[in-house]
């Protein structure tokens, strides 16, 4: 089978089992991989800094479970599928860098654990660990290398904060259908500290990251074509998500997110509480998708302004996921147009209505 009749079959195949209720998620278990679920994918973005250069950076594992392997019968049938996506925002060039990858799990090219957080993809791989002095936060480990595109990174993250659960106890609405649901935890405000590799040249690095884990079986619903995301680390310790579920026309399917303050409880956001407008777009030369690379969200705590720091951070997946989607480090900014954060912002769906 190859890869186009591949993503074919998992467009038409018949769902998983759905999550429908909230269940308390165990960790370290929940930190691993559910190959029960359909899709899943552990998701790192961050700035890096050395002196006063900046970089954003963005690492993505995916597992889909395809159910080949036990209708064929055969240990070579593919059930599990890894891709994974690698991205590195060059302010100071102005450029953007990225590779993917994609294997079948098995045979010491591609697996993910499921017990804890432990992915890899050849070369590419992302682990965590307990902490050495506080056991309760976890590090992680991310190493990806790109000959291609020229750059690398090791990078070390560091929890400062408890796990962040989104929506109700880590079961995350996606629309207005009771199976349109995902679970999805959040490690915001991670301290970043490793190594950047450009043309053969490391570079010590720090910074701050950002990490999400998510599994669902039924995740976009049927008139939606896409979604637009942000995950900031605020300065002063807090930490804002809010998303919303898009259709063709640009009006929202569905909407949501959450608010948490460093050392409070988080706050999640109703369907009708985070409201994207868009602002000034950008044309991709590549795919002629038109993005709002600025945004207005208004929140229950808040109006912020979103600012792409770099306008071309435009992905073309289409030799792993098979997607052309938007995604890159953003400044957050408040009502009076002062900066309060940085993180990233996503948007899937302009160049092409999305499936997974």
């Amino acid at each position: 089978m190859n890869r186009r009749s591949l993503l074919l079959w998992l467009a038409a195949s018949p769902a998983f089992a759905k999550a429908q209720s909230p269940r308390g998620l165990t960790f370290p278990t929940d930190f691993g991989a559910h190959p029960a679920s359909r899709t899943e994918w552990w998701y790192a973005t961050g700035s890096l800094q050395s002196g006063a250069r900046l970089w954003g950076f963005q690492v993505t594992f995916f597992r889909s479970s395809t159910g080949i392997a036990a209708a064929s019968g055969s240990r070579f049938g593919p059930g599990q599928l890894l891709f994974a996506h690698a991205a590195l925002t060059d302010l100071e060039g102005k450029r953007l860098r990225h590779d993917q990858r994609i294997a079948r799990s098995g045979f010491g090219i591609a697996q993910a654990r499921g017990d804890d957080t432990g992915v890899v993809l050849h070369d590419w791989q992302m682990s965590r660990v307990a902490q050495p002095v506080d056991t309760a936060r976890s590090r992680y480990r991310a190493q990806v290398a790109s000959d291609s595109a020229g750059f690398a990174f090791d990078l070390r993250f560091d929890a400062t904060q408890a796990v962040l659960l989104q929506g109700d106890a880590g079961l995350s609405k996606k629309g207005p259908g009771a199976n349109e649901t995902s679970r999805y935890y959040s490690e915001p405000q991670l301290a970043v500290r490793g190594t950047l590799t450009l043309e053969g040249k490391p570079i010590a690095v720090d910074g701050r990251a950002w990490l999400d884990h998510e599994w669902s079986d039924a995740f976009i619903p049927p008139q939606a074509v896409g979604w637009d995301w942000i995950g900031m680390n605020l300065d002063d310790g807090s930490a804002l998500t809010a998303f919303r579920l898009r259709r063709a026309d640009g009006s929202a399917v569905y909407a949501g997110g959450s608010f948490r303050r460093a050392g409070e409880a988080v706050r999640p956001f109703g369907p009708d509480d985070a409201v994207f407008t868009p602002g000034r777009t950008w044309e991709s030369a590549a795919s002629r998708a038109r993005y709002p690379v600025e945004w207005a969200i208004a929140t229950p705590v808040g109006k912020f302004s979103v600012k792409a720091l770099l306008d071309n951070q435009e992905l073309d997946s289409r030799g792993s996921t098979g997607a052309i989607y938007w995604e890159g480090l953003s400044d957050l900014l408040d009502d009076t147009g002062r900066r309060v954060g940085r993180g990233y912002l996503e948007m899937t769906g302009y160049a092409a209505a999305l499936r997974l």
